[in-house]
Formats: structure tokens, C-alpha cells, sequence
């Protein structure tokens, strides 16, 4: 097992319709079993980092390295980094009209576990059951097509069910906590530390703007992006300091000469 289960090294991408450069040499490690924060104004790059290391086509890697459990993912193809334990929580979650949770999830578990290893259905729909429980849902919402018709708060709780059911060994959580109300907060928020728990090999990044998620999932270490960069790091007094004082401190260091 690699000492880091992510290791971004002077990573750098581009928008690939307009070559826009959003990513300028982002470093960042992140081992099993930690939570890692990381937080910035819009436009800084977070996002972006996200979606590279899932492999989303619309960004090109100009230079640097992801590894995950220190093999280079930069060749893998989204699926391949899916399959392999590297689970990204989307901002926005898709619909997905006609398609149920409860197919969704056991055709993604079956994907993972590979051809001729499928997963026993009543097997499948006993760990489903436990795993919705955890996040207080109804029974019914396994019959609901994925993401229609749902609320900001039940998106963003099937993904977190999703991450429960399909067990990953990276989880990139992109602005989990944004359009939720306290309660659903603390629901979401609930399941991923029950599920940290549960596995001390998984490794979380954890995108937000804001610090009120991590009033309820303390992180081990938190990163600070800025102008594609990550330019402090720092344990959870960091994110305080933040609260306390915005962005603007860590702008005004960066502009002064050295």
C-alpha cells in the first residue's frame, strides 16, 4: 500500500474548448484514513482540480502529476479511475430520468467488482437498506429516479450515498455543503465521518467555500487555492482564521514583494 493515497504534484491544466489556464502547479498529498479541506474563493481552481483527478475530458494536464496509491492516474480513462476506488461528488448532480437509485447503485457496485463477479441482488438490497438508514432516508427513495425531482438536501444525500454503497478509496466531495439547510448538513455530514470511520484507508478531499461543514467533519490538514495554486496549508486553526478574516490576508501576503 502507497504511503499517499493522492499525491497532486506541480499540477497544472487548461481548459481544453478556449485553453484557459486554471491550474498553475498545485501541490498536495493526501494519506489513508485523512480529511483533507480545501478552500478558496470562486474561480480559484478547486473545482477544476476536482474534475481532473476523476478525468473529466473538458480540462488538458499541461504539466505535472496525479497519483493515486502512487501509480499515475493521468492515462486512465474516467471509468478505469471510477472502477479503481477514486469517487467524485459532484456540485451539481445530474438526472437521471427512468433510471433508479437502486439499479443505478447495484449496476455501478457490479462495475466495480467486474464480470463474473456480481453482486447477489438480496445481498445488494440488505447493505442498501443499512446504508440509507445511515442517512435517514425512506425506504421509497431506492424506487425514485436518480436525482429528478429532487431537493438541493436529497441530491447531495445520494451522493454521500453513493460513496456509502460503492466504498471508494478516494472520495473528492466538490462543494458538498452548498444549497443545504442545517439539518441536511448535519445529515451529510454525519455519514461521511461514520464512513471515515468505518474504513481508516479512506482518504477524503473535501472542496467548500465555507467553514460551517467543517464545524461538523473536523479535517486533518486544510489547503487554501488561490489563482490556481495552493498557496497555505495548514491543521484546522487554519480554516478559523479564515472565518475570522476572509481571503484577503493571504491576497495582500501574496502581492508583497518578498
Amino acid at each position: 500500500m502507497a504511503e499517499h493515497v493522492l499525491e497532486v504534484r506541480d499540477l497544472r491544466a487548461r481548459v481544453a474548448e478556449d485553453e484557459s489556464e486554471i491550474l498553475m502547479g498545485v501541490d498536495l498529498t493526501l494519506g489513508p484514513g485523512q480529511i483533507h479541506a480545501l478552500m478558496g474563493p470562486n474561480g480559484s481552481g478547486k473545482s477544476t482540480l476536482a474534475k481532473v483527478i476523476a478525468g473529466h475530458p473538458g480540462y488538458d494536464v499541461t504539466g505535472g502529476d496525479v497519483l493515486y496509491d502512487g501509480e499515475s492516474i493521468l492515462e486512465w480513462e474516467p471509468d478505469e479511475r471510477a472502477r479503481r476506488g477514486i469517487f467524485l461528488a459532484f456540485q451539481y448532480p445530474s438526472e437521471i430520468p427512468g433510471v433508479t437509485i437502486s439499479n443505478f447503485l447495484r449496476t455501478a457496485v457490479n462495475a466495480r467488482r467486474g464480470e463474473g463477479n456480481e453482486v447477489d441482488v438480496f445481498e445488494f438490497q440488505k447493505e442498501l437498506r443499512e446504508r440509507m438508514g445511515l442517512l435517514e432516508m425512506d425506504a421509497d427513495f431506492a424506487d425514485r429516479y436518480v436525482n429528478e425531482g429532487f431537493s438541493g438536501g436529497e441530491k447531495k444525500r445520494n451522493e454521500i450515498l453513493q460513496m456509502a454503497v460503492l466504498r471508494p478509496r478516494l472520495a473528492v466531495m466538490d462543494e458538498t455543503d452548498s444549497g443545504l439547510d442545517i439539518d441536511a448538513l448535519k445529515i451529510v455530514s454525519n455519514g461521511v465521518n461514520t464512513l471515515s470511520k468505518e474504513d481508516a484507508e479512506l482518504g477524503v478531499l473535501l472542496i467548500t467555500h465555507y467553514k460551517r461543514i467543517l464545524n461538523y467533519i473536523e479535517p486533518d490538514r486544510v489547503h487554501v487555492m488561490i489563482g490556481g495554486r495552493i498557496v497555505e496549508s495548514g491543521g484546522p486553526e487554519l480554516a478559523e482564521k479564515l472565518e475570522e478574516h476572509g481571503y484577503d490576508w493571504l491576497r495582500e501576503e501574496l502581492a508583497s514583494p518578498t
